[in-house]
């Protein structure tokens, strides 16, 4: 606004000047006097070309041709100010009383560059002397200590562009197409105002009033009113503020699509999940101190189909928002999670359907901002797990979320531990979790359409996964499982009916406890030391579960216990095929082979000692041929040729 103020003040002295001279100097004298008043006044070069006219009926005024105004000494980007042309008309009657009272201000494809340099040092400081901003004099020289009663009618700017070129950040950034309706009547009194700015793809539409418009300029604290519109939403503000900038006031906000909204704001469209604010509507008490912090106090806000309370702070000082927050919720809908949290079609992809989800996971929002937050709620839904009683601490660092269970109930236990997004240089997903008292029937039926395991028991998982989709995250991961259970029941086949008659399809199998560990490599989880007690058996387990292709290869085999008539006899149990409807079925060769290994070496044995008797007595009928104790067939039959041979040999010499 100073800066505002003082390029008026520029134009307000050409219109001094033009007046003096009004009957005695032509148009382009007078501009270059005009120049050469406001250069000495600034400090910098000014220069007015084409022609300059002057009215006096029924306005007075001043209209120049293309008009520049130089840049600070130490810059090299060009005239901190050009425009097309300038247009300034007074009211002479004020003028006559020693007011200026300006009826109109048109600006014409203005084109301003604003510089910060690497020192801090930054180009807009021009230093009018003679004029303090109140309208007040700065003391000494020729100043007048009188009032400057500076008001507008009207100003209008027209496709205006301005440029920000910060040196210490090595950024630049141009903002074109701009444009400003201004009323300002009174100086100590309201304005109001229009505006049009273009930091993104869509105009940005600015409309609202200061109160005491002399004081805000004056450094003081007026009462404001806001109301920012574009493609995407409005937000309003109604409170007081200054040039500080302070603000301090009550904000609502609207917004239908938040991803246009930033995008036009200049910000860069996002890709939000469902539930995390693809539509903001709320709520807040905003102020915002002269550090660039931006403090929200009782906010109630609802993103999308969930809605939230507490309090957070902003910091704008860095290259990216930083935030801090409190937050507490009701019942929290992020199911949306589960498709990969984008606006594709994608399907969540449990067990029961066609695999995981391929659908492309957009984890950009992960970058938008860096901080802190707490969040506690009465439930959550994640999509296939649904949890209750929540308080998570959020922790993000350069795209990289952290989120800490502090408390998680969710199927009759509770979760602790850490869950990582990190999207740096691709996503993946990690974590560190435990749970105990679970019910791995409820939880298995959600998370994998396993309803044949019914038990509560705890559980600790640590893993990784790397992919650009809850697919490829499946069949990346790695890490380990170790999970014991109390008292359970195994649904799909009956383990008594199984030993009892070699056929357990269909019915129950009861179990006292069970525990196992599982490596996780590729998607697939690898154990072999599964135990499992039961009232007359034991049981252990070994093989694969594919956590990415949703099947299953295992080998479950219980043992009768000894004693009561029986000899721990054993039958395999295999489990195959995919987990929605794998094949059970016990494997009988297997069988055999551990429970009647003893008795199958013996009559082996005793077959072959046949097979060689009745092997032998055929080659002594047929050969006459006798096969000596000790000695094999194969050595018999080598010898006797060997006699024959010598034999036939010894015929030679008769």
């Amino acid at each position: 606004m100073n800066f505002l103020i003082k390029v008026v003040g520029i134009l307000v002295v050409a219109v001094l000047i033009a007046v003096g001279a009004l009957f005695f100097l032509p148009g382009d004298k007078i501009a270059r006097i005009a120049a050469d008043q406001i250069s000495a006044m600034t400090g910098r070069r000014v220069e007015m070309t084409g022609d300059t006219t002057i009215s006096f009926y029924p306005v007075l005024g001043i209209s120049t041709g293309a008009t520049t105004i130089a840049n600070a000494d130490w810059s090299d980007a060009g005239p901190m100010l050009r425009a097309d042309s300038f247009k300034v008309g007074v009211d002479p009657m004020a003028l006559l009383g020693g007011d200026i009272r300006i009826t109109g201000l048109e600006a014409v494809g203005p084109t301003i560059i604003l510089e910060r340099a690497r020192d801090g040092r930054v180009n807009w400081e021009l230093g009018v002397e003679g004029v303090a901003p109140s309208g007040q004099s700065a003391g000494g020289g020729n100043a007048t200590s009188r009032r400057l009663a500076l008001t507008l009618d009207r100003a209008l700017i027209r496709d205006a562009s301005v440029t920000f070129i910060d040196h210490g950040a090595g950024t630049r950034s141009t903002m074109a197409g701009m444009a400003l309706d201004l009323r300002w009547p009174d100086y100590e009194g309201e304005a109001t105002f229009d505006a049009v700015l273009r930091p993104g793809p869509e105009p940005v539409e600015i409309s609202g009033r200061v109160d005491k418009v002399g004081t805000l300029i004056g450094g003081g604290i007026s009462a404001l009113r806001a109301t920012v519109s574009t493609r995407g939403g409005t937000a309003s503000f109604d409170g007081r503020g200054s040039t500080a900038p302070q603000v301090d006031g009550s904000l609502t906000f609207d917004l239908t699509s938040t991803s246009q909204f930033l995008a036009s704001l200049g910000l860069g469209a996002a890709d939000i999940p469902a539930g995390f604010g693809r539509a903001i509507k709320g709520t807040t008490r905003l102020t915002v101190t002269e550090d660039m912090r931006i403090s929200l106090r009782d906010l109630g806000v609802s993103l999308d189909q969930n809605r939230l309370s507490g309090a957070a702070d902003i910091y704008l000082d860095g290259a990216k928002p930083r935030v801090t927050a409190q937050l507490a919720a009701g019942a929290l809908d992020f199911s949306a999670l589960e498709s990969g949290g984008g606006d594709g079609g994608g399907t969540s992809g449990t067990a029961v359907s066609d695999g995981w989800s391929k659908a492309p996971i957009d984890a950009s929002a992960v970058g938008l901002v860096d901080g802190e937050i707490s969040l506690s709620a009465s439930s959550l839904d994640l999509g296939t797990l649904k949890f209750g009683p929540t308080r998570i601490l959020t922790t993000v660092d350069r795209s990289r979320a952290v989120f800490q269970f502090k408390e998680l109930q969710g199927y009759g236990g509770n979760v602790t531990g850490q869950f990582v997004v990190n999207n740096r240089s691709g996503l993946s997903v990690g974590g560190d979790l435990s749970a105990a008292g679970i019910d791995m029937e409820r939880l298995l039926t959600d998370a994998a359409g396993i309803t044949r395991f019914a038990t509560n028991g705890r559980a600790s998982l640590k893993f990784l996964g790397v992919g650009g989709s809850i697919d490829a995250i499946m069949r990346s991961l790695s890490g380990s499982l170790s999970l014991a259970t109390g008292r359970g029941v195994i649904s799909g086949f009956d383990l008594d009916k199984l030993m009892r008659s070699g056929n357990g399809t269909g019915g129950t199998t009861v179990f006292d406890e069970m525990s196992a560990s599982f490596a996780i490599k590729d998607g697939n989880m690898q154990g072999d030391d599964l135990k499992m007690s039961m009232p007359l058996a034991t049981a252990t387990g070994r093989g694969r579960i594919g956590l990415g292709a949703q099947d299953i290869d295992y080998v479950f085999t219980p043992v009768l216990l000894e004693g009561g008539g029986n000899k721990g006899f054993a039958i395999p149990v295999k489990i195959r095929g995919p987990w929605a409807n794998p094949k059970i079925w016990p494997d009988i060769e297997d069988a055999i082979d551990l429970n009647f290994k003893e008795e199958k070496e013996k009559l082996e044995k005793e077959v072959k000692q046949e097979v060689k008797k009745e092997v032998n007595k055929f080659i002594e009928k047929e050969l006459g041929v006798t096969v000596e104790e000790g000695e094999s067939v194969e050595d018999t039959i080598k010898k006797e040729v060997e006699k024959e041979v010598m034999k036939e040999l010894f015929k030679l010499f008769d």
